[in-house]
Parts: C-alpha cells; sequence; structure tokens
C-alpha cells in the first residue's frame, strides 16, 4: 500500500455472524483496510433477510456505499435495494470470490455458444448443515448468468423426486447438498450429445468471501449512486 492512500474504513452490519468474523479477521490482515466502529466509508452487510430493511436504512442515512452479501433474498427486498440504489452505491452479490465471479461470467459465455436445443444445464451445489436456503444463492446467480448467455428467462427444475419424469428442454436444473463443514462447492455442467463441459468452484475457506467483499468494498468507495455486482469488479480489475 502506497503510504499517502488511507486505508478503507469498512463498518460491519452483522459484525459477530460467520462471515462478520471472516471479514473482521481479513481487515486484521489487511493494511489497506480498517474496521469502523461507526457506519465507516462502505458499509458491509452479511446478515440475515430480515434485516435487509435495516442494514438499507443505516447505510442511506449515513450517505455510505453498501455491499450486501445475504442470500435468500427474494423479489421484495430486490424491490428495496432497486430503491435505496438511487440515493447510494449498492453492491449485491450472493456470492463475494472473485473465482466465483469469473465462473458466471464463464458460465454466461459458454450457455451463449451451446445452444439449448442439444446442451442441458445443470447446477450443484454443497454446503454446510446449518445453510437455511437452497438453493443457495450462488447457484441461482450462477443460473441467472446462464439465462444472460441464452438470452431469456430459463425454466426451472428442483428438487426432482418421483418417477415418470421428463426433463424439459432448456431447462435449468438444480441439486442441493447439505452437510458437514462445507464452505461451497458449486458445479455448472453443460450435458450434450457425448460429451460434458464441467464449470467447477471449490472454497476452501471463508476467508475467500471475506478477501472477495474487501476488493468489493474498495470498489465501491467513491461509486456514484447505483446497483453494481461482482462483475463490474472484476471488469474494473
Amino acid at each position: 500500500m502506497r503510504t499517502d492512500q488511507q486505508p478503507v474504513r469498512i463498518a460491519l452490519f452483522a459484525p459477530d455472524g460467520r462471515m462478520g468474523q471472516a471479514i473482521r479477521a481479513a481487515i486484521a490482515e489487511d493494511p489497506a483496510f480498517e474496521l469502523a466502529n461507526d457506519s465507516g466509508e462502505v458499509l458491509v452487510d452479511f446478515s440475515a433477510p430480515d434485516a435487509l430493511r435495516a442494514s438499507l436504512d443505516r447505510a442511506v442515512s449515513a450517505g455510505v456505499p453498501l455491499l450486501i452479501g445475504t442470500t435468500g433474498l427474494i423479489a421484495e427486498h430486490d424491490d428495496l435495494i432497486a430503491e435505496a440504489a438511487t440515493a447510494i452505491p449498492i453492491l449485491k452479490a450472493p456470492n463475494t470470490s472473485l473465482g466465483v465471479a469469473l465462473l458466471a461470467d464463464l458460465t454466461a459465455r459458454a450457455a451463449r455458444i451451446l445452444g439449448e436445443d442439444q446442451w442441458d444445464i445443470e447446477i450443484v451445489e454443497a454446503h454446510h448443515k446449518k445453510k437455511a436456503d437452497a438453493p443457495s444463492g450462488t447457484a441461482l446467480h450462477l443460473g441467472a448468468a446462464a439465462e444472460i448467455g441464452r438470452g431469456r428467462i430459463l425454466p426451472e427444475e428442483r428438487g426432482r423426486d418421483g418417477t415418470g419424469l421428463k426433463r424439459e428442454t432448456g431447462a435449468i436444473g438444480y441439486s442441493a447438498i447439505r452437510g458437514g463443514t462445507v464452505a461451497g462447492d458449486h458445479d455448472v455442467l453443460f450435458l450434450g450429445p457425448d460429451e460434458r463441459l464441467i464449470l467447477s468452484h471449490r472454497a476452501e475457506n471463508r476467508s475467500i468471501f471475506a478477501r472477495g467483499a474487501l476488493v468489493a468494498a474498495r470498489f465501491l468507495k467513491g461509486k456514484p449512486a447505483g446497483l453494481y455486482s461482482m462483475r463490474d469488479v472484476i471488469d474494473a480489475a
């Protein structure tokens, strides 16, 4: 870090949560960042859907950027985020890993090139036993990337069970695995005639999400109001 640069002051909305603790540890190891006791220069929220309104209100009131890493959000939450993004810069990221951001980019490219008439898409994810939502926000994010590549909203097939099932052409299938202490595994499978393309990411420790969150927070500092994504972060790298 250059000596004429001040560290970015990061405030945590949920400092005692799993990700809050991981981000605190990452800040302690990186002199480019500093933990703030107030709203800081960037507010980071990895909490729960029910707490989203409170974090949005805090960021808008303080006039600071907000990084949202909370998963399990629904359309109502997206509307709240869109409204707040007219006042402050907001980065919504179901996964702050830089590797996953690149995986989403590759997924979109593969979906664009591999036509849905012959190539089926399946997304398989695994997480620790305490994760409360399924499919994971990252899996759905990867599905959205595939839709960008295919140029349309695609039907979904989740939690298949029973007999006489028939896969719908063009659909995205989602499978969720829960158990142990898995930090996060994601596979995007493109299944074609006589060949398969599998794009994978393995998270070995939550520290990768914490480090990515800090990169995203640094990106947000000084940005104009609007809604941003991890794609914007990697494009700016």
